[in-house]
């Protein structure tokens, strides 16, 4: 059967001072030094052997500090704090054995022998009280108006911590949900993009199919560099959080889909960073030409390397191929992919390198500077 708790000691407002209770939610929270500085303080004071900052469950009193005292929590009754909470008055009794309110309470008939007892209500902006701030003897004292005022001000002291630090809490719960609505909006944006590229690629593709072949090849290309990019915003929709991507992963997923459609093997080897989405789009977009290049040109796996340092970032794409002719100026060249690949790297602030793959083929290596919206992982 449960217990009890009588109503005498049960405020009228009991089910809201609840949910402020569980609002601060501080009930069964380790120990905190915060805390324990207060009832420190507060037993120096009062020169008394135990301080408590009490909260009042609906049938417990836990027990947030307690100096001076190896008990966490105790009965909501015979609790005195249960009965402090009733009024925003401090709750005193300098001889608990011959106060009316207390003489015949176990705490003080019994064995623990509680004779003085000060508490102050721990009380919200909102009006409700969730313990008190208290100090106890075993020896009958007096108090001063001057000791119930500093009493007063460490239980404000103890309010304006679990004030602070509910607003950290509620503040933080506020940003995770916008960043939650940003990100699903995001996917959303990322979706429908998708979808439209993917349909402007088959369009084209089904108009190219209605005119001569010469004509047709440009539609077909066309429609594969809309399909690229569609497949770079499709690849945003496996992130979590489409603000930052995992750029490693990404660029093994993308390239997984890129081998699928080539029918050529790719490697992908490297080291993490997060990258923006901006970034990682252009990324993505060069990784389409330059293994799209190097299934065309080149022969053999085509490997893909991302390296990531404190000043820079690297992606390059080898193949086994013949290797470039010689005299090859990058700069020199007027094919729309060598554009392509020109424009997305100064996009990114960087540049495109080419070389040999170890006396075997050809590496394109774009590297571009890390800047404050990149961090390593």
């Amino acid at each position: 059967m449960a217990f009890q708790v009588p109503s005498t000691i049960i405020p009228i407002n009991e089910a809201a001072r609840m949910q402020a209770v569980r609002r601060y939610d501080v009930l069964d929270t380790p120990p905190d030094g915060a805390f324990d500085r207060v009832t420190a303080i507060a037993a120096r004071i009062f020169n008394v052997p135990i301080a408590i900052i009490s909260i009042v469950d609906h049938d417990r009193i836990w027990f947030k500090s307690h100096h001076g005292l190896p008990v966490e929590q105790i009965d909501r009754e015979p609790g005195l704090c249960a009965s402090a909470i009733l009024h925003s008055d401090p709750y005193i009794l300098e001889d608990a054995s011959k106060d009316v309110r207390s003489l015949t309470n176990p705490l003080v008939a019994g064995d623990f022998g509680l004779r003085f007892y000060a508490g102050v209500p721990l009380h919200t902006h909102d009006g409700y009280n969730l313990g008190t701030l208290c100090v106890i003897d075993r020896e009958v004292r007096p108090i001063t108006e001057r000791q119930i005022d500093d009493l007063r001000d460490l239980a404000s002291l103890v309010m304006d911590q679990m004030e602070l630090r509910l607003s950290a809490r509620t503040e933080l719960e506020r940003a995770t949900r916008a960043n939650e609505q940003a990100n699903l909006m995001g996917r959303e944006i990322e979706h429908r993009v998708a979808n439209s590229l993917q349909f402007v690629s088959s369009i084209l593709r089904l108009q190219g199919r209605q005119v001569p072949k010469d004509v047709a090849e440009h539609f077909e290309r066309a429609a594969h560099r809309v399909g690229a990019v569609a497949r770079v915003h499709r690849h945003l929709l496996n992130e979590e959080n489409v603000a930052y991507v995992s750029a490693l992963a990404y660029i093994r997923r993308l390239c997984g889909d890129l081998a699928d459609i080539l029918g050529v093997p790719v490697a992908v080897n490297g080291e993490e960073a997060q990258l923006n989405t901006k970034t990682i789009q252009s990324v993505g977009l060069l990784l389409n030409e330059l293994v799209t290049n190097a299934a065309k040109h080149g022969a053999g796996t085509i490997t893909v390397s991302f390296a990531a340092t404190k000043s820079d970032c690297k992606l390059s794409v080898c193949d086994e191929g013949k290797g470039l002719p010689p005299g090859f100026d990058f700069a020199a060249q007027n094919g729309l992919g060598i554009k392509i690949i020109d424009v997305l790297a100064k996009q990114l602030g960087g540049g495109v390198t080419t070389n040999s793959n170890n006396g075997r083929g050809t590496c394109w290596v774009v590297t571009f500077p890390r800047k404050g919206d990149i961090s390593a992982a």
